[in-house]
């Protein structure tokens, strides 16, 4: 295979690693859903695929699997896994457990090589992050734009353990030159598909809650989430936190490859919806910005003139949630809604607010948060043409009847 815009294989052969299946215990995760629809309509269609253990989600792409929460759904802090969203560029791989290894190299003084064991033993730390796709919320962006068209659901807060990545760094050794770390994960991209492969400033990769994560919320992760290791870059969007890893490379310069530039970059300054942007005026993604979503009533639901509990989560990041105000009446005026838990960085937190509508009509509903940075939801979210980081404050419109 070729080797396009400057990404190469490394060390390890990927292809070694596949078999026809990821067996655990007695039981056999196969590598794709191809065999898992019930007819070519549905191929077609999008519809009726039976995803093992993700049945309730919202099909966005069956070639590639991609996977959307129904925030109707969102009624609690930590998001079981059945309802995590699940993003993927490329088909996801078969892992054969016991040739599986994890390899550390570049410019480290002891090249690492891990079993699943291996790493098993290592002290583990516990992080919960909210976890979002750089793309959710792209389908509100106007002009649109190209890509998954995620509207409220491809974010999830979920609890992910295992060992420090600064713990194998250190063991390894960094050189003097020592500035990038880059992770490579096993899924094989289809003829010139760039390969998956991100990178994060050192300083980020030695940051205590920066894991090796094997679990997620008490479980080993599923094949779904990236079995048997993944990246959990805390904070910072989803891309950063590559799954199925294999091979994590310190470097001296940021990676130079397709899913750093152009992919998962925003204009250095604001530019005009539509305008063109080259990938030198860009700078890279790092930690998510401030955002609140409403799960709970639906956009054009139809209630009756009675209390309404308005419901749905706030996050920012590395910062947390301080204040999410609700606005009943298209932002004329805003209440302060109660949010559950204490501030953390990381996470995300539910707020609640019940109004009385005060008579039959249509009302915009709206949702803004604040952060402990100071930073508020903006009414109009920062254009880009590749739909990134869609942070406005939300809205819903609802028809109330007497």
């Amino acid at each position: 295979m070729g080797t396009p815009r400057g990404e190469r294989r490394w060390g390890v052969s990927r292809r070694a690693f596949f078999g026809a299946g990821l067996r655990l215990g007695a039981g056999l995760v196969l590598g794709g859903v191809s065999g898992l629809l019930r007819s070519p309509l549905a191929l077609a269609q999008g519809r009726d695929a039976i995803v093992p253990g993700k049945e309730r989600m919202i099909v966005r792409s069956l070639r590639y699997l991609n996977l959307e929460m129904p925030v109707h759904l969102l009624d609690s802090v930590i998001t079981p896994v059945e309802l995590f969203y699940v993003r993927n560029h490329v088909a996801y791989p078969s892992v054969n457990l016991a040739e599986w290894r994890l390899v550390v190299s570049g410019e480290v003084e002891k090249p690492l090589e891990l079993t699943y064991d291996e790493l098993q033993r290592r002290e583990a730390a516990s992080v919960t992050n909210t976890l979002e796709c750089a793309g959710n919320g792209r389908a509100f962006h106007r002009p649109r734009v190209p890509g998954l068209q995620w509207v409220r659901g491809a974010v999830g807060n979920a609890t992910f353990s295992g060992p420090r990545l600064a713990d194998l760094l250190r063991r390894a050794g960094l050189k003097a030159g020592a500035r990038h770390v880059a992770f490579n994960g096993l899924d094989e991209p289809p003829g010139k598909v760039p390969d998956f492969i991100r990178s994060i400033p050192l300083e980020k990769a030695l940051h205590p809650d920066t894991l090796l994560a094997t679990h997620m919320n008490g479980a080993r992760l599923s094949i779904y989430h990236g079995f048997p290791v993944r990246a959990l870059v805390a904070g910072w969007l989803g891309a950063a936190s590559v799954k199925w890893l294999t091979e994590i490379r310190v470097l001296r310069d940021e990676f130079d490859g397709n899913f750093m530039k152009p992919a998962y970059r925003m204009p250095s300054r604001p530019v005009a919806p539509g305008a063109e942007v080259s990938a030198d005026a860009t700078e890279v993604i790092t930690a998510l910005p401030v955002k609140s979503i409403i799960a709970r009533p639906s956009d054009g639901a139809h209630l009756k003139l009675a209390p309404l509990r308005i419901v749905g989560a706030a996050w920012a990041g590395e910062q947390s949630i301080v204040r999410v105000d609700i606005s009943t009446d298209g932002g004329s005026s805003w209440q302060t809604a109660g949010l559950s838990g204490h501030a953390a960085p990381y996470a995300w937190r539910l707020w609640e607010r019940v109004w009385q509508p005060p008579g039959p009509g249509y009302y915009a509903i709206l949702s803004r948060a604040t952060d402990s940075a100071g930073r508020t939801q903006p009414v109009v979210a920062a254009w880009n043409a590749s739909g990134y980081l869609w942070n406005a404050v939300d809205q819903v419109g609802v028809h109330v009847e007497a």
